[in-house]
């Protein structure tokens, strides 16, 4: 019954796109979009995270520069360099690697980024203007994935049912306020929520990002609802899972994203979505 969503494939289809508009754009200005990745500390998660994007930027044309911070660093001394990236022209996108080592305050460094260049679109500007329907603004990457995904494979949005699993900031609450501006009707909902299970059987359209390894089972999937999986758990065994229980899952859904290889690759395109996006603002 059900049916993949690839976003591993869709990933690769934006970056074609993307590498394609790059080109044009150099032969046309004679510069390429720029982003700066930003990570303090030696968190191995985050390591990987920004490696990737610097590889991704490679494989693009995107000019990248990749600042590696102590986990000492001072606040004033990130700050700092934030700033002088905000004014660095050859820079059209930043990003701050999250988690920030213990007693930097990641609010105040995500502001202090120039909303024209928070590609990660984490910036408070930048989700307010999500928030209100505003289009000259940064999707956050997750949630801009998400949607793109779903209208990618042709899913119908407007109208539909949407129940997300998950309240964070980088991905339940933006993606709510993305779905509601295509017109769906969207109910946000956590691991504290009463009768969670009869909200989520509801749905056509079952968003999970609580962070809990094969949270949602099977059972509490609609039959023909779509699944989309943004969760990623490490099991005890090594293997990788999502917050959905997939194998249950998939006998009730009509599309489902597999973990790996579903929102995943999507977050790191539509970062370099945004960065394209951002040079080509300065260039009109």
């Amino acid at each position: 019954m059900n049916k993949i969503i690839d976003g591993k494939e869709t990933a690769k289809q934006i970056r074609t796109e993307i590498k394609e508009e790059v080109l044009v754009l150099k032969e046309k200005y004679g510069k390429v979009p720029g982003l700066a990745v930003v990570i303090v500390g030696e968190d191995p998660a985050s390591k990987v995270y920004v490696n990737s994007k610097v590889r991704a930027c490679e494989e693009l044309g995107i000019y990248s520069e990749k600042h590696v911070m102590k986990a000492e660093t001072t606040e004033i001394e990130l700050l700092e360099l934030v700033d002088s990236l905000n004014k660095n022209e050859n820079i059209h996108g930043i990003l701050v690697q999250l988690p920030l080592p213990k007693g930097l305050n990641s609010k105040l460094i995500i502001d202090s980024i120039a909303k024209e260049k928070d590609v990660d679109g984490f910036h408070a500007e930048n989700i307010g203007k999500v928030l209100i329907g505003e289009e000259d603004t940064f999707k956050s990457c997750t949630p801009y994935g998400v949607v793109e995904l779903l209208k990618r494979y042709e899913l119908p949005i407007s109208g539909q049912d949407i129940v997300i699993v998950g309240r964070s900031n980088i991905v339940g609450k933006p993606l709510a306020a993305l779905l509601i501006n295509e017109s769906a009707t969207v109910q946000v909902c956590h691991s504290r929520t009463k009768n969670l299970e009869e909200k989520v059987k509801q749905a056509d359209i079952v968003v999970a990002a609580v962070g809990i390894a094969k949270f949602i089972k099977g059972s509490m999937i609609k039959d023909g609802a779509v699944v989309i999986d943004v969760g990623i758990n490490r099991l005890e065994d090594g293997t990788l899972c999502g917050d959905v229980d997939y194998e249950q899952a998939k006998e009730k859904a009509s599309y489902i994203t597999p973990v790996p290889g579903g929102v995943g690759p999507m977050t790191i395109a539509m970062l370099m979505k945004n960065t394209l996006i951002s040079f080509e603002r300065t260039m009109k």
